[in-house]
């Protein structure tokens, strides 16, 4: 009994250092498996499109050039067409500094008050004024972006590359996977999992994907009819900030209010932009989103909140936006794996708890229905 305690205690203590193990492993290899991850993502996003092509007689490789092919032109027609404005706002970051401070004069003359009592207090408590600061230069905003820009460029190409591969392999990796089980039983099971897994975390991304669309068209619209200056740019902002739940729609909103606050001379106008931002955000965040995914791919609010906040404070900016993906691949892994059913069941969101029982019910009774080229492959 003793025994069989303590190897139980070490088991423990062991998936304890290997969880710790894997979370330093992630925060000093984010340049290599960012690149993986988001190929991954990818992937997935676009296998329904690849898997339709491939019905009506379209090879795999063929329909992941075209797919690539588009995302990577999408995705570079926005760094063009924004990238020269982007610059310009950072490159006159103080003037618009300046003419915010000036609108806003009233507030930070309040703050400057507290600002000079705070050197007050310090000046208070006897620190030698002989003792010289020492400032290090710090690079330019400038600098600062075109760093950045070079590694998400070289992240968004290994990315690309990888998801094309992974594309036009088809169904090769999920056959080699069916075909390592030696019982028929267990080639049944396997592919069950990874078909459910492709569905599930496809279905997420890309209606996330076209959700967030919407949300840059409205957005960009609404500032357009405002007269907001370069409203497709928000419009891209909101497009990409709505992947980071929460803290996305709280930096877009802010953010718009002080580009509007600089550019009205009405203070209640300038009101508007932000206004509509945040109506859209709503709207999506309590309405539109939760229809279109369901209750099956809801997720728990403070495991969702948790989770950007470990990826962010991983990986930065780029962990908190992948956090989301991560954590749906992992609930579907989980409610897929008997053994971590109740991981599953904590992650799904409080409306899943009453329906657990009647979705386990209609798991057992639906008879999968592989896909015709891998059939052959799993009876092999």
């Amino acid at each position: 009994m003793k025994r069989a305690t303590h190897l139980e205690a070490i088991r423990r203590s062991l998936n304890v250092i290997m969880l710790i193990s894997v979370f330093v492993t992630c925060y000093f290899a984010k340049d290599l498996l960012l690149p993986i991850l988001l190929g991954f993502l990818i992937a997935l996003t676009l296998s329904p499109l690849s898997r339709g092509l491939s019905r009506i007689g379209i090879p795999h490789w063929v329909s992941a050039v075209g797919l690539i092919g588009i995302t990577t032109v999408g995705i570079a027609s926005v760094i063009f067409f924004s990238s020269g404005t982007v610059v310009g706002w950072m490159d006159s970051a103080n003037q618009l500094g300046a003419e915010l401070q000036t609108k806003l004069g009233g507030i930070f003359r309040q703050l400057e008050t507290v600002r000079q009592a705070g050197e007050e207090v310090t000046s208070m408590t006897g620190a030698d004024p002989a003792v010289q600061e020492v400032v290090v230069k710090q690079p330019t905003l400038i600098d600062s972006a075109m760093s950045v820009l070079s590694n998400v460029g070289a992240t968004l190409a290994v990315s690309l590359v990888l998801a094309s591969f992974l594309l036009a392999s088809g169904d090769m990796f999920y056959i080699k996977l069916v075909q390592s089980f030696p019982t028929m039983s267990g080639k049944k099971r396997a592919l069950t999992m990874v078909y459910d897994i492709e569905r599930r975390v496809s279905h997420y991304l890309l209606t996330i994907a076209i959700i967030n669309a919407g949300l840059g068209i409205c957005v960009g619209t609404a500032l357009t009819l405002i007269g907001m200056p370069y409203a497709y740019i928000w419009g891209i902002a909101a497009f990409l900030l709505n992947f980071l739940p929460y803290l996305g729609a709280i930096i877009g909103v802010a953010l718009v209010a002080a580009l509007s606050i600089i550019t009205f001379d009405s203070f209640a106008y300038a009101l508007l932009a932000p206004a509509a931002y945040l109506t859209f955000t709503t709207i999506e965040g309590n309405f539109v989103t939760p229809t279109l995914l369901g209750r099956r791919l809801e997720l728990n609010t403070v495991a969702v909140f948790l989770t950007v906040v470990l990826w962010g404070w991983l990986w930065g900016i780029a962990g908190a936006l992948v956090a989301v993906p991560f954590l749906v691949v992992f609930k579907v892994v989980a409610d897929n794996i008997d053994s971590m059913t109740i991981v599953g069941n904590f992650l799904g969101a409080a409306d899943g708890i009453h329906d657990h029982d009647h979705d386990a019910e209609d798991d057992k009774g639906a008879t999968p229905k592989p896909e015709p080229e891998m059939a052959p492959a799993a009876a092999e």
